[in-house]
């Protein structure tokens, strides 16, 4: 008997579209939290939600759309780093310390608004080809 492993197919970008306007479950939070190896309070944070917040809607099981839109950003530029740095240790580090290319900012933290977000994936796409800035 061999063993065959059923792996969850990639969303389509109509798929996101729809669960972010629907609102993206808690469970989302919690797998990004995982993923990152950080407390409630941190995530939280770099999702720009209040403390108050996130127990609400730990209640109501979901998010609103623009924190779906805030915590689909974090968890494609954990996807980037972890293809980038082909380690999930050395994606995490980067993303929590400071990056020089950010100008000394942690990348988690630039990427609080849609713009950073799009500058570190911009950094790392550089990092993966060889232009370090």
């Amino acid at each position: 008997m061999t063993s065959q492993h059923v792996t969850e197919a990639e969303p389509t970008l109509n798929q996101l579209i729809q669960s972010i306007e629907e609102g993206l479950p808690i469970s989302a939070f919690k797998k990004l939290q995982d993923s990152l190896d950080l407390p409630d309070k941190d995530l939280a944070k770099y999702v720009r939600i209040p403390k108050s917040t996130l127990a609400l809607r730990k209640k109501r099981g979901k998010f609103s759309f623009e924190e779906s839109e805030r915590l689909l950003r974090l968890q494609r530029l954990f996807e980037k780093a972890l293809d980038v740095f082909k380690s999930a240790e050395l994606a995490k580090k980067w993303l929590k310390e400071d990056a020089y290319g950010l100008g000394d900012i942690p990348p988690l933290e630039y990427a609080a608004t849609e713009i950073g977000g799009r500058e570190v994936e911009d950094l790392l796409g550089r990092i993966e080809h060889g232009v370090f800035s």
